[in-house]
């Protein structure tokens, strides 16, 4: 009788996935309206802006691929670009599939997949019970419904105001970028050298060798600095620790 109750008490798995997600979604809004102002700037329309946020959840990877569509980029360096960037959300995937409800079947595991983010991994990592398919479905809708709303509403004031204002609201989405690297850098120096690295060899790329694509450039720069970095700073295995 009392599990009864406290069953009937419990919130619902899809509400309570939407309470999680409410954050999420917020922070999504303001960040994504960079992103709508971007893609306008580089010459998308705003229904193109708006369905490459449907599509893919990643403003790494987006952010990138209106940069490979305004400099006519080929499709293999689309491909190329997208891989290296998003190739951490395979991992996450991974990760969070030990933490599935018995109820995740293939086709929920699939729809699933589309909404693993890095806000939205670090969110559902941190659950003690099982993931069900429904807290799913409502913390990657509502956060979705942030993303696109954004980016919708970026796209068309990208559209509407003054090339000046535009210019400064689409900071919007590099100030995430430079939100995200900021505290691993300051704990540990091989993130920050990393960091360094890339940028230096962008600069590098950009002056000397102004051939190179965008999308090239890229990828160059990150394989590079993670390689090098990799030799000078070796993750110690736990074990040594």
């Amino acid at each position: 009788m009392e599990k009864e109750l406290k069953r009937k008490k419990e919130t619902p798995d899809f509400l309570r996935g939407i309470i999680h997600g409410i954050p999420i979604g917020l922070g999504y809004l303001s960040v994504s309206f960079g992103f709508g102002i971007t893609a306008v700037g580089a010459g998308l329309s705003v229904f193109e802006a708006f369905m490459i946020s449907l599509t893919n959840l990643t403003s790494a990877g987006q952010a990138q691929g209106v940069s490979v569509i305004a400099a006519g980029g080929t499709l293999f360096e689309m491909a190329l670009v997208q891989f290296i960037i998003n190739i951490r959300y395979a991992l996450m995937s991974l990760s969070l599939s030990q933490k599935l409800d018995k109820s995740f079947t293939l086709p929920h595991r699939l729809l699933a997949a589309y909404g693993i983010t890095d806000e939205i991994f670090a969110v559902c990592s941190t659950k003690e019970k099982l993931l069900r398919p429904k807290y799913m479905y409502g913390i990657i809708g509502i956060s979705t419904l942030g993303w696109v709303t954004g980016t919708f509403l970026g796209a068309a004031a990208g559209e509407l105001l003054p090339s000046s204002v535009t210019a400064a609201l689409g900071i919007l989405l590099y100030g995430m970028f430079i939100a995200i690297i900021i505290p691993p850098a300051r704990k540990e120096f091989g993130i920050l050298f990393t960091i360094l690295t890339a940028a230096m060899l962008s600069v590098i790329c950009k002056y000397f060798l102004p051939d190179i694509s965008g999308g090239f450039t890229m990828i160059l720069c990150s394989v590079a600095a993670a390689v090098l970095a990799a030799i000078l700073f070796p993750k110690k295995e736990e074990a040594e620790q």
